[in-house]
C-alpha cells in the first residue's frame, strides 16, 4: 500500500499535478480519508523525502520540494489514483547515435528455433554435460577468495596457457600465453578490433560474401566497407588492392571461409601477408569452426605464416563446446598488447573466472580433443545424410558448394527465386535454413541457403530437406 501511495504522488508531482512547494496532507488526515492505517502514509513520505521529492517547512508541514523544476498541470483521470503520463509530443527529439542507425537489421526469422539447418549450433546433445558439471562442481566448491573478486582483462592465466598450447600444436598459431586475451565470444573480438585498429571513415576489405557479424561491428565502428569477391581459391587478393587501396584492415575467414566453405590458397594467402606488411594494413583472421575438417587435418592458420606480425587471430568455444558458455579468445601482437588491454578492461572488465576455471581442466583433462574428435565423427556423418537426402529431393532445385569442412554447407538455389522467402517460409515449419544473400553487400545474382548439420540429428535433416522441398 506505501508503495502505490509512494508512485501516485512521484507520477503526480513529475506529471505537474502537484507544484513545487505545494502542501500535501498531513500522514494522519490522509489515512483519515483513506480510511487505511497511517503506517503506510509515513512510509510513502519518508520513501518520497529520502528521494528529494518532498521537503519539510516550518509552519507548513510537507510540501514538494521546492527545487523541483514546474511543469503545466496535465489533465487527470476520474478516480485519485487515475494519473496520466505527461505527453512527448512537444518534447526535444529522442536522437540516437548515427552508429546506430547504420544497423538496420531486419527480421530475422530463420534464427527464432532450434530445428534442422540452425548454423552455428554444436550437437548440444552430444556434449559432455556430466564432466563438464562435475567440473562446474568441484570449482564452485572450493573457489578461492582472490578468484571470486575482479579478473585480469586478459583472462586467466592458466586458460590462457592451455589456449597458447593448443594453438600452437593443433591450429600452427605462433604465440605464447601473455598474447592470449580471452574474449565473451568472437563478437567482442570483432567489435575491439574495429575500435582499436580503425577510425571512422577508415576502409577495410570484406569478403564478397562473408559474415555478416563482421561487417556490423566494422560498420558500427563508422568504417567503410569494400566487398572483395570470393572465389574458389578464398578472397581475391588482386581485386581487393585494385578496389580498397589505402584499407587499414582486412578481415578473413581463410580456413573455412563464412558462408561458401572453400579454403584460401597459399598463394592468395601469401600475396596478402606481403600486402598487408607493405601497406602498414592489420589482417583479423576469423578461425571460428576450421577444427572439423573431413578431408584431413585442419589447414593451418594465417597467423602462423605471418612473420610481419600484421594478423590478429580471433577464435571461439561457442563452436565445439556450447554458445552459452560465451568464452573466445584472441592472439594480439604484442606491440598491440597494451591497447587491446585497455579495450578489454573499457568493455566489460573480464569473463567469467569460475567458468574460465573450468574451461582449463576441460582442456587439461582431455575432455576437450576428446570431444572434438567425436564430433568431427558425428559431423561427417551428418553432412553425408544432409548431401544424399538434396540429392535424392532436390537435385534438380539445390546445387550444394562448400562440403569440406565445417559444421554447414551452402546450396545455390535456381535463379529467380528469392532466398529470403524460402527462408521465412521454412521458418514457419521450424526449418531454420538461413539464406545466403544477406551475406553480401551487393546483391547476388543467385540466391541460396546455409544449411547448418552441426546440431540436427540424422531424423531431424531428413524431415527438414522434406519441408524444404514443399517450400521451394
Amino acid at each position: 500500500m506505501h508503495q502505490q501511495l509512494s508512485e501516485w504522488f512521484r507520477r503526480a508531482i513529475v506529471d505537474g499535478q502537484l507544484q513545487p512547494g505545494q502542501r500535501l496532507p498531513s500522514s494522519r488526515s490522509l489515512a483519515d480519508e483513506l480510511k487505511i492505517s497511517r503506517v503506510p502514509v509515513m512510509s510513502a513520505y519518508e520513501q518520497l523525502y529520502a528521494e528529494g521529492y518532498l521537503e519539510t517547512f516550518v509552519g507548513a508541514g510537507t510540501c514538494v520540494a521546492r527545487s523541483i523544476p514546474g511543469r503545466t498541470p496535465k489533465p487527470s483521470g476520474t478516480g485519485p489514483f487515475d494519473v496520466t503520463l505527461p505527453s512527448i509530443e512537444n518534447h526535444a527529439p529522442r536522437r540516437i547515435s548515427r552508429r546506430a542507425g547504420l544497423i538496420q537489421v531486419p527480421p530475422q526469422t530463420w534464427l527464432n528455433n532450434l530445428g534442422a539447418f540452425r548454423i552455428g549450433v554444436p550437437a548440444l546433445d552430444q556434449f559432455p554435460a556430466s564432466v563438464w558439471s562435475k567440473l562446474v562442481n568441484r570449482h564452485s566448491r572450493k573457489l578461492p577468495i582472490e578468484l571470486m573478486a575482479y579478473g585480469d582483462p586478459m583472462g586467466y592465466l592458466p586458460l590462457r596457457v592451455a589456449i597458447a598450447e593448443y594453438l600452437s600444436t593443433v591450429r600452427a598459431v605462433r604465440c605464447d600465453a601473455s598474447q592470449i586475451l580471452v574474449t565473451t565470444g568472437s563478437q567482442q573480438a570483432l567489435q575491439m578490433c574495429a575500435h582499436v585498429l580503425l577510425d571512422a571513415n577508415d576502409r577495410a576489405w570484406v569478403e564478397e560474401p562473408g559474415y555478416p557479424g563482421a561487417r556490423h561491428a566494422l560498420v558500427r565502428a563508422g568504417v567503410r566497407l569494400v566487398p572483395v569477391p570470393v572465389d574458389q581459391e578464398g578472397m581475391d587478393v588482386a581485386q581487393g588492392i585494385r578496389r580498397g587501396r589505402g584499407a587499414r584492415v582486412v578481415y578473413i575467414t581463410p580456413s573455412h571461409q563464412f558462408p561458401l566453405g572453400v579454403t584460401m590458397s597459399a598463394a592468395r594467402r601469401m600475396q596478402l601477408l606481403n600486402w598487408a606488411t607493405r601497406n602498414g594494413a592489420w589482417i583479423i583472421e576469423d578461425d571460428y569452426d576450421s577444427e572439423y575438417r573431413s578431408g584431413g587435418r585442419p589447414i593451418a592458420s594465417l597467423q602462423g605464416l605471418d612473420i610481419g606480425e600484421r594478423v590478429i587471430y580471433v577464435g571461439t568455444f561457442s563452436k565445439v563446446m556450447f554458445p552459452a558458455l560465451r568464452l573466445g579468445y584472441m592472439v594480439v601482437p604484442k606491440d598491440l598488447l597494451p591497447v587491446f588491454f585497455d579495450a578489454r578492461d573499457a568493455a566489460d572488465t573480464f569473463s567469467s573466472t569460475l567458468y574460465q576455471m573450468v574451461m582449463t581442466d576441460f582442456i587439461r583433462e582431455g575432455h576437450f580433443a576428446r570431444h572434438i574428435k567425436r564430433m568431427r565423427t558425428l559431423y561427417m556423418e551428418r553432412r553425408t545424410a544432409l548431401m544424399e537426402a538434396i540429392h535424392k529431393q532436390l537435385r534438380d532445385k539445390l546445387e550444394v558448394i562448400g562440403t569440406e569442412a565445417g559444421m554447414h554447407l551452402v546450396a545455390l538455389l535456381p535463379p529467380g527465386i528469392d532466398d529470403v522467402a524460402v527462408s521465412i517460409k521454412a521458418a514457419s515449419k521450424g526449418v531454420s535454413a538461413r539464406p545466403l544473400s544477406p551475406c553480401y553487400v551487393n546483391p547476388p545474382a543467385r540466391g541460396g541457403l546455409i544449411l547448418g548439420y552441426g546440431g540436427a540429428d540424422v531424423a531431424e535433416i531428413l524431415d527438414g530437406v522434406r519441408k524444404l522441398k514443399q517450400c521451394i
